[in-house]
């Protein structure tokens, strides 16, 4: 059973705020929308970066981006994004909460306090900002989509990824308990565990995997254009992308 949507959905005219966008699967997924109509809002700490995703999108046939250079641990600007694109825009139809990052590897303990801060501020408690200050603005949309980045080891059954885990065990939580509280609008939320991806921080995660034996970001971007159809239905749900692109291989093999 297909539990998104249209494969091939129209965002044509919708406003899509990408967080992490400068590269991996946010600059992927930025694209994709682009190239499905989106107008796509980048975020990201390098501004050159963003602007090598906005060339991206404009080959791919997209309109130009807005970019917003920012850094997810600036508590007072995240606060002022919702206000900020309420003044340009009105409104916000999808949200992709993408940015993280991996901290170091580490025995809990030995996590010195600088990491430990760093991690949660940034894949945790920044996503909760996020949602406080654009909640009012999907609102506002006639179909809201936001989908939030997991990965397998919010588990905690991998020795040494204890911020890490931690840090993506609560989006989780924090993402459902918002998919739970939104459950009678027009807002749809889900959660995606894109699973192995080469991205550079699975190769800081694992330096002597090679990339090439992996799929790439690309190829899951697909997955996150589904979850912004207008028309999905499913909510609070939790996809994973190992299953998706294995029954994408089967489908066309």
């Amino acid at each position: 059973m297909n539990e998104t949507a249209n494969p091939k959905p129209s965002l044509q005219g919708k406003v899509a705020l990408v967080t992490g966008a400068s590269r991996g699967i946010g600059r992927a997924v930025a694209v994709a929308l682009a190239r499905h109509g989106a107008h796509v809002v980048l975020q990201g700490r390098n501004a050159g970066a963003l602007e090598e995703t906005d060339d991206a999108i404009r080959t791919a046939g997209g309109s130009p981006s807005t970019i917003i250079p920012l850094n997810l641990t600036q508590e007072d600007r995240v606060d002022a994004l919702g206000p900020t694109l309420f003044q340009r825009f009105g409104h916000l139809d999808i949200l992709i909460a993408n940015a993280g990052i991996l901290g170091s590897l580490t025995p809990v303990a030995h996590v010195t306090d600088q990491i430990w801060q760093n991690v949660i501020v940034v894949n945790l408690t920044a996503n909760w900002r996020l949602i406080r200050t654009l909640d009012p603005l999907l609102r506002r949309s006639e179909a809201g989509r936001a989908v939030f980045v997991s990965s397998g080891a919010s588990s905690g059954q991998y020795a040494y990824w204890g911020p890490y885990a931690v840090s993506k065990a609560g989006l989780e939580a924090l993402a459902r308990t918002y998919a739970a509280e939104i459950a009678s609008t027009s807002i749809r939320v889900n959660i995606v565990n894109p699973g192995p991806i080469a991205t550079g921080m699975r190769a800081k995660a694992f330096p002597g995997e090679d990339p090439e034996s992996l799929p790439t970001p690309e190829d899951i971007a697909p997955l996150f254009v589904e979850l912004c159809d207008p028309n999905l239905k499913r909510n609070g749900a939790t996809f994973n992308g190992r299953d998706r692109l294995q029954s994408h291989h089967k489908s066309t093999a």
